[in-house]
């Protein structure tokens, strides 16, 4: 089955709508390493239509003017794009098609076998949504050390809660943590009376 990744930019406050003037001053060669290692081999983009309509707003030009970044605009418009959306206005950039039902889009998506790798580039309800239905694989993080304060975290109030499993991690020079998360199960089942000979001081 497919493998399906999320990767996000993230404050310390759990805010992953980025804000230009927190995010762009930690970019560094080693955040765009990061970033290019998360878009090796994909073979579907999955994207909400907020941040559908913000690539596609970019990239294509971006593309166009042969700068330093046209090589990756090339390959985000050269990989096939899934948009999670329900309107019914035509989509513009190529190789994109909608998915009114995001569910059961990326559960067939996952089970074709000749697709390896999904990757959910932002789109924060997006994720959501796979979380809730049990469908991401993976969860990249790249923690800047930085309260955003204001915008729109990863995370919303609901249960169930969801325990992750960290599969790695890396610490770039300019403070930002890289976190890579599978979900998990919770480790175990105690309650403080079962860890009190694990307080400080404890005979």
């Amino acid at each position: 089955m497919a493998t399906i990744v999320s990767t996000l930019f993230i404050s310390l406050d759990g805010v992953a709508e980025i804000d230009p003037a927190w995010h762009f001053p930690y970019f560094d060669e080693n955040m765009g390493a990061a970033v290019g290692e998360d878009y090796e081999d994909v073979d579907v983009l999955l994207l909400g239509r907020v941040t559908y309509d913000s690539f596609a707003g970019a990239w294509p030009e971006r593309e166009t003017a042969g700068g330093q970044d046209a090589t990756f605009a090339a390959q985000l418009g050269d990989v096939r794009k899934v948009v999670a959306t329900r309107g019914a206005q035509e989509l513009g950039w190529r190789n994109a098609e909608a998915a009114p039902d995001l569910v059961e889009t990326v559960t067939a998506l996952k089970a074709d076998a000749g697709i390896g790798k999904i990757l959910v580039a932002g789109s924060i309800s997006v994720v959501r949504q796979l979380l809730a239905a049990g469908l991401l694989d993976e969860l990249r993080l790249l923690v800047h050390p930085v309260a955003a304060r204001t915008g729109e975290r990863l995370f919303d109030d609901g249960e169930p809660i969801y325990p992750l499993r960290l599969l790695r991690s890396d610490v770039f020079p300019t403070g930002v943590v890289r976190l890579v998360y599978a979900p998990s199960q919770l480790p175990g089942t105690q309650g403080y009376d079962d860890v009190t000979d694990k307080v400080p001081g404890a005979a």
